[in-house]
C-alpha cells in the first residue's frame, strides 16, 4: 500500500521506485499525483467517483482518454434528450385538449416522462479548471542573455559560473535535486535578490510574469477577499471581468468573497495562475507551479503551458509536464550548468549528459 510515494523523491529514487515495482510479483495499490508514474507502474485504475469505484483495465493514459470519451459521447445524447423533450413539450401543449390527438399526446406523455427519469450516466463529478496564457506582444530575436551567474547562500554556493542564451520558442525545464539552486535562479532573473557576479539582459521586447515556489508573502497577514485580491492585478475592475478569470479556475459564486487568508494551498495556487493569466507576459518562469495542485488542475496547467506561444523558463517534479512542455533541459550542479536541447525523456537516457553531471558535481 502506497500512499504518495513519489513525494520529495528525485527522478533517480523515482526511477528505482519505478523498476522495483514493476518487478514486484505481487499486488500494489497506489495513491500518486505523479502521472508518469502512473503510466509506468499501473496495469488498472480505480477510479473513485460519487462514492463509488469503478475499475478500467490500462494504465493513466488509457483511463484519462476513455473517460473524456464518454463525457463527449454522453454529452451528445444529453443534447439530443434534451431536443427530443422540448418537442414532446410542445406536441402535448398544443394537442392535449384535442380529443383527435388525445391519445398521441397521451403516448408521448408517457415517451416524455420515461426521458425524464432516465438516470443518464454522468461520466465524472469532476471539473477542469481553463488555463490559459496569452502574450500580449509577440517577443522579438532576442530574449535573455545571462552570463557568468554566482550567488552564495548561507555559506553555500548554490549558482557557480551560470551563462546561458535563450532563444525563441525555448521552453526550459530546469532538472535535479537541487530545488535551492533553480529558486534562486529566478528570484534574480524576477530581481527580488541579486547576484554575487555576473548579470543578465532582456530583449527589448520580453515582458515577463513570475510564480514563486514559495507564494506567503501575497497572502500571510492579507484581510482581502479573492475578489479584492485579485482587483489589485487586474487591469478591469468590473467584477465580471474578474469573475471570469477566477471562474476559469473553479472559483465561483461566494467562493470569490472567501478571504485570502483561509485559502489551502491548492487554491492559493490556482489564484496565483490566475494572476498570471492576467499579465500576458511572452515569457514566463515558473518555480514548482504543481506543487498541492489536484491531478486535474495539473493536467490543466500542463495543457496550458504546452499551447503558450511564448517562452518559459519553469522547474517542477512532475515527469509528465516537463516531457510534455521543454525542448531543452538544464540541471544546476555544484561545478556548474548542464544544459542539453533534447526532450526530457531523452536527457535521462543520455550518457553524454550522465558524463556531464558526473564532471559537474564537484565544485
Amino acid at each position: 500500500l502506497l500512499d504518495e510515494p513519489t513525494n520529495y523523491l528525485d527522478i533517480q529514487s523515482v526511477r528505482w521506485l519505478e523498476n522495483f515495482l514493476l518487478d514486484f510479483p505481487n499486488t500494489v495499490i497506489v495513491v500518486s499525483h505523479d502521472r508518469h508514474f502512473l503510466n509506468k507502474v499501473c496495469t488498472h485504475i480505480c477510479d473513485i467517483d460519487f462514492g463509488k469505484i469503478q475499475m478500467y483495465v490500462g494504465n493513466y493514459d488509457f483511463w484519462y482518454e476513455y473517460t473524456q470519451m464518454v463525457a463527449r459521447q454522453q454529452k451528445d445524447i444529453d443534447k439530443k434528450n434534451e431536443q427530443k423533450i422540448k418537442e414532446l413539450q410542445t406536441f402535448i401543449q398544443r394537442f392535449s385538449a384535442n380529443a383527435s390527438k388525445h391519445k398521441q399526446a397521451t403516448s408521448r406523455k408517457k415517451l416524455l416522462d420515461n426521458l425524464q427519469m432516465e438516470n443518464y450516466y454522468t461520466p465524472s463529478s469532476r471539473r477542469y479548471p481553463w488555463v490559459c496564457f496569452t502574450p500580449e506582444r509577440e517577443a522579438g530575436k532576442d530574449i535573455l542573455q545571462v552570463s557568468n551567474l554566482n550567488y552564495t547562500q548561507d555559506g553555500v554556493q548554490l549558482l557557480k559560473d551560470v551563462s546561458f542564451i535563450v532563444t525563441k520558442g525555448q521552453k526550459i525545464a530546469l532538472v535535479g535535486s537541487n530545488e535551492q539552486a533553480q529558486t534562486a535562479l529566478f528570484r534574480i532573473l524576477a530581481e527580488e535578490i541579486k547576484p554575487d557576479s555576473g548579470s543578465f539582459k532582456w530583449g527589448v521586447t520580453i515582458s515577463t510574469n513570475y510564480f514563486p515556489k514559495d507564494n506567503s508573502k501575497y497572502f500571510d497577514g492579507c484581510n482581502l477577499n479573492m475578489m479584492q485580491w485579485f482587483a489589485q492585478y487586474s487591469p478591469e475592475q468590473l467584477e465580471t471581468y474578474m469573475r471570469g478569470f477566477l471562474g476559469r479556475m473553479l472559483f465561483s459564486g461566494d467562493d470569490v468573497y472567501k478571504p485570502v487568508s483561509v485559502l489551502s494551498g491548492g487554491e492559493k495556487v490556482r489564484v496565483m495562475l490566475s494572476r498570471m493569466m492576467l499579465s500576458g507576459a511572452n515569457f514566463l518562469m515558473l518555480d514548482q507551479p504543481t506543487n498541492h495542485l489536484d491531478l486535474e488542475s495539473i493536467t490543466a496547467l500542463n495543457k496550458g503551458m504546452i499551447e503558450f506561444t511564448g517562452s518559459m523558463l519553469f522547474a517542477t517534479q512532475d515527469h509528465e509536464c516537463i516531457q510534455t512542455v521543454a525542448n531543452r533541459i538544464m540541471e544546476i550542479l555544484p561545478g556548474g550548468l548542464v544544459d542539453r536541447r533534447e526532450s526530457y525523456d531523452d536527457y535521462i537516457e543520455s550518457e553524454i549528459a550522465a558524463q556531464q553531471r558526473a564532471a559537474l558535481m564537484q565544485a
